[in-house]
Order: C-alpha cells, then structure tokens, then sequence
C-alpha cells in the first residue's frame, strides 16, 4: 500500500512537471507565437508544493506502549491563471508513515498506543473553481478549504497531516467599506481521518455557513456568525450556533498596545439532532503587547448539562484547550479553560534567528457544571521560517490529570517546505 502511494506521489510530480512549457536550447530560434489568454492562465499559474515531516511522541498513562509516529505530508498541485475572471486548483495530498506505525492511527488497530490521527492516505485534497467577475466578490465552488475567524467553529485543522476540506459553494463580498460578508454551502466534509476511515467523510451533509464582519471601529473588529450544521452521518452534532466575537487592541503607550477578545456564542440542536441541547460558550481574552513580547490571558466556558455538551464540529479544535488533546471533545459537564501564555518575536540581524516565534502557556482545566477539577496543561513550542519557504518548530504538552483523563506528554517536532 504504501509503495503504491508514493508511486503515485511520483507520478503526479512528473504530471504536474509536465504541465510547465520546456523550453530546448536551438540556434536558431524562431520567435514564438503570441499565447491566447487561455493558454497563458494554463501555463502561467502557480505550482503547489508542500511537504511536512513530523514526529509525534506520546507518553500516556494506562496505555502499554509509547506513540512513536514518523509522518510525511506531501501535497502537489497546481492553481491556474485569470481566464475571463475564472480560475482553478488542483491538488493531491499523500500520507506517508516512514517509522513503523507505532501509534493508533484511528484505523490501524494499535489500541494499545496512544491516537496519533493521522493515517495513510492519499486522496484529492482541494479541486476548485474561482470567479470573481462580480464586484468586489469571490465565489468558490468544488472541495476547497474554509477557516472562519479564530477557527474555534470553522477551520482546516492545518496541524494534523490530512486537513479539513469542504465539499462548498461559497461567497466571499467587500462591497461595504470595512465590511466582508461570507456565506458557503457545504453538502459534505472531508475530515482528518482519510478516506479509508469509517468516519472519514460526513457525505450527507447540508451546511450552511454565515459570517460578517465590521472591521471600520476605532479599536477593532466585530463578527457576527450563524453555523447551521445538518450531519446525517453524526446526528448527535447536528446544530446551529449562533454568535458574536470583537477583536480590540488599542495603544496605551509608546511601543505598548493593550488587547481584548471577546466572544459569545448560543448552541441548540437543528435538523435531526436526537438529543434536546441549548448551550452557550463565552470567551474573555485580555492582553498586551510591549516590544517583542506578548502576554494573554483567557477564560473560556463551555456549557454541559452532565450528558450532552456544547461541541465544536468543524472547529480547528486542536488549537483550543491544549495541545495535548485532551478536550477535542467537550466532556459532558463542560469545560472551563482558564489559561495564560507569553509569546516573544525575536528581530535580529542573524537571519537564522530573526523571526523566531517562542511561546509557553499554562492551562487549568475544570468542569463548568458542578466542582471537579480536571487537570492542568503546560504547552510549548519554538518555530523558524527561513528564506520564505522553509520551517521548522518544534511542540510540547504536558497534561498533568486531576479528576478526568490521565497524565499525558507529546513531543512534536516538524519541518515543513512549502511553496
């Protein structure tokens, strides 16, 4: 299986190689004849590549056997030029395991391992048709990636290897000044696990997803959104949400700048949700700024009733409550998330340094109904974009359990190429 992926993989470079005009050494050149402007958006678009290895290592409690998952991500692909305001993208991704499989990938059978989600795979990751002959609109139409925000409802899960696409027609307008309106139907979701995966698509679907912002205020931008989420294949997450988030950050002295996030949010169930549900989330986020360093604060609740809780679907839920993934799921007695962390840029004159990114943040995990007390997390990471296309970083968690779950560490390094 996996020689035939990456024979595959091969294949698609040579194709999309192929698809770039060759120009042969000749003597006596003849000058060429002038491209038609359909010619010219096939053959002067853009190459996609983009290729990340990763190494997750997970240590937890009550499981035998250590998560060691060497992965590689590669995607090939190509977005064409402007034809009468039409445009287009193409891109294959291929998931690679180079270590063994030591790890529960969800569908392998290795339950005596901890889950790293990210099984072989390899599939059509995006294929899309752009127009923006309309003013100041774009429409989207075909499988094509979403991210809405902050992506606590709506993203792409970018971290895991095989990200979350969307089966969509979608509108994106900037008529009104200060002000972007989105709207996308999506009939199916193309999610983390792959396309040999049981769960791997929710394919009968019917998603609406709505979203303005207004970005003309002294101090920041507001949202308001409404996530009306129909899922045959996962009743039980079947919802609609509806919310409001400001983005404030105002200055209060030289080189210093004050932050504030603030967002609400009220779920109940839709379309054939068995199950009666009406929740609220509310997130509080203060900070500052001052030189390279940022500091913030976040007290984010989630609302349970002790059998159902407030869920976050199409959420990039990887980046939200720790990154040791205790709380991709919401427990059933909710979850308050009360955390701080410190962010510092370096700027440099060593090229190998500037633009460092390091963090540290501290979470206290506890129930929003009754007393328990969950747990607490530390996360960590460090990364380095060098010369526009290359990255490397590193990540680390430490879930230290209390009342839920059980004592957790990953470390995870990467590097990335991307083009």
């Amino acid at each position: 299986m996996t020689n035939r992926r990456l024979l595959l993989t091969s294949a698609l470079t040579l194709c999309i190689a192929a698809s770039f005009p060759a120009y042969a050494a000749d003597p006596v050149a003849t000058p060429a004849a002038p491209k038609s402007e359909f010619t010219k958006a096939l053959t002067e678009g853009k190459p996609i590549l983009d290729a990340r290895y990763r190494y997750e290592y997970v240590d937890q409690d009550g499981l035998a056997d250590e998560a060691n998952a060497h992965t590689i991500r590669t995607r090939l692909g190509y977005e064409t030029g402007k034809f009468k305001d039409f445009s287009a993208l193409l891109e294959f991704e291929n998931i690679t395991d180079i270590g063994g499989e030591n790890y529960n990938d969800t569908i392998n059978g290795k339950t005596t391992y901890p889950t790293v989600a990210d099984p072989e795979d390899t599939a059509l990751n995006r294929l899309q048709l752009t127009y923006t002959g309309l003013p100041d609109t774009a429409l989207v139409l075909g499988r094509q990636n979403i991210v809405l925000d902050n992506q606590r409802f709506v993203g792409g899960i970018a971290w895991r290897q095989n990200d979350q696409t969307f089966d969509a027609i979608s509108m994106k307008n900037n008529s009104i000044k200060d002000t972007t309106l989105y709207y996308a139907y999506a009939n199916q979701v193309n999610r983390i696990f792959g396309t040999d995966s049981p769960v791997g698509t929710w394919d009968d679907s019917h998603i609406h997803l709505i979203n303005g912002s207004y970005a003309g205020l002294p101090f920041g931008k507001i949202t308001g959104y409404s996530y009306l989420l129909d899922i045959q294949d996962s009743l039980a997450l079947s919802s609609a949400t509806y919310g409001a988030r400001f983005e404030g950050k105002h200055p209060v002295a030289e080189g210093v700048a004050g932050l504030l996030n603030l967002e609400y949010a009220h779920q109940n169930d839709y379309a054939d949700n068995p199950n009666s549900i009406s929740f609220n989330y509310y997130s509080i986020e203060p900070g500052v700024t001052f030189g390279q360093w940022t500091l913030k604060g976040q007290y984010e609740s989630i609302e349970g009733d002790g059998t159902n809780a407030m869920q976050f679907a199409l959420g990039t839920n990887h980046a939200f409550d720790g990154w040791v993934d205790k709380f991709l799921t919401t427990p059933a007695n909710g979850l308050v998330d009360a955390n701080i962390g410190i962010t510092y840029v370096a700027k440099s004159e060593n090229a190998w340094l500037n633009g460092t990114k390091a963090m540290l943040v501290y979470h206290d995990f506890s129930a929003e109904r009754g007393s328990a007390d969950y747990g607490t997390e530390w996360d960590a990471s460090v990364e380095q974009t060098f010369q526009q296309y290359y990255t490397a970083g590193i990540k680390l968690g430490a879930y230290n359990a209390d009342d839920l779950y059980t004592d957790t560490v990953k470390i995870m390094p990467y590097l990335q190429v991307k083009f």
